[in-house]
């Protein structure tokens, strides 16, 4: 199947890459020109429309930045059920499962179905086709998908063969890492506040059982460098925060732990970081402590 790819921004680019750099052809869209000059470069062709992509792809991939966009590449009046030569569509964002199966539905009308695959790991992994896919739908359609997904992914993970259950399963590791972050950051203050070099601490918690991706990583190789450079934009981060929400309120289950981490991301947009990086989130913690987790430097 010929592939085509719409929404190729900071996550979606490397993706498409992937894909490029394996089947040697790939139809390409962004709302945003300039984010499609490097596939351009690499001889991607480049449409004018979603719609314009469906017409020339069999197989469209979606990595959409909104539950907003999401909809609108699918339905509106620009959207890929415009096209004539789509078969298959492939979601790769966090939209939840309200917004995945309405959109299940609308294409399914159209005779097409749907994978859906939310993708987790960050940019650079995504450049060094080492993310990790999560996917459900239909068996066939998986199957039919798959050797795409290779071209791109370290790990892939098939949880159901129902839309909808990849973007729980997303959901879930979402805020369980954005949980480890905030948690890992306010006992590094803890430690910096309390006159520990907080370098040092941070070597304990890693040589110990508090040791997870944010303090393997995230920490050390961003917020103790002062640099913010997780590529992660804190308003996309409250909107997956948001859907776990939804999510938790529709299976009635307990949220405690998880409301706390989404009321400090909450915080954050209230303190104007909106288009700021997810590292930034430590000035919220910093500002409730009075101190920062650095001063222990200083």
């Amino acid at each position: 199947m010929r592939a085509g790819f719409i929404g190729t921004g900071s996550m979606g680019e490397p993706l498409a890459t992937n894909i490029l750099n394996q089947e040697k052809s790939l139809i390409a869209y962004d709302i945003n020109s300039e984010a499609t000059v490097g596939l351009a470069d690499k001889q991607a062709r480049i449409v004018s429309s979603p719609a314009a992509v469906a017409n020339e792809s069999e197989l469209v991939f979606a990595c959409m930045p909104s539950i907003e966009t999401f909809r609108t590449v699918i339905t509106g009046e620009n959207g890929v059920l415009n096209g004539k030569q789509m078969k298959t569509f492939v979601n790769l964002g966090t939209m939840g499962t309200e917004a995945v199966t309405d959109m299940e539905k609308a294409l399914a009308a159209n005779g097409i179905p749907m994978l859906d695959a939310p993708i987790t790991g960050g940019v650079q992994r995504a450049w060094d086709a080492d993310i990790t896919v999560i996917t459900s739908g239909p068996q066939r359609v998986y199957d039919q998908v798959e050797s795409f997904l290779k071209s791109f992914a370290r790990d892939i993970h098939y949880v159901g063969d129902k839309v909808g259950q990849a973007q729980i399963a997303k959901v879930c590791n979402n805020i369980m890492s954005f949980t480890n972050l905030v948690i890992g950051l306010e006992a590094l203050t803890l430690a910096s506040k309390g006159g520990l070099d907080p370098h040092k601490v941070l070597d304990v918690i890693n040589s110990g059982s508090g040791q997870n991706s944010a303090s393997l990583s995230k920490i050390p190789n961003s917020i103790m460098k002062g640099s913010f450079n997780l590529q992660a934009p804190l308003h996309i981060i409250e909107k997956d925060a948001f859907l776990w929400r939804m999510e938790s309120e529709r299976l009635e289950v307990p949220q405690g732990v998880g409301s706390a981490t989404y009321q400090t991301i909450q915080q954050a947009l209230a303190m104007g970081l909106r288009d700021g990086d997810l590292s930034e989130i430590v000035k919220v913690v910093e500002r409730a402590a009075g101190t920062k987790i650095l001063s222990f430097d200083t």
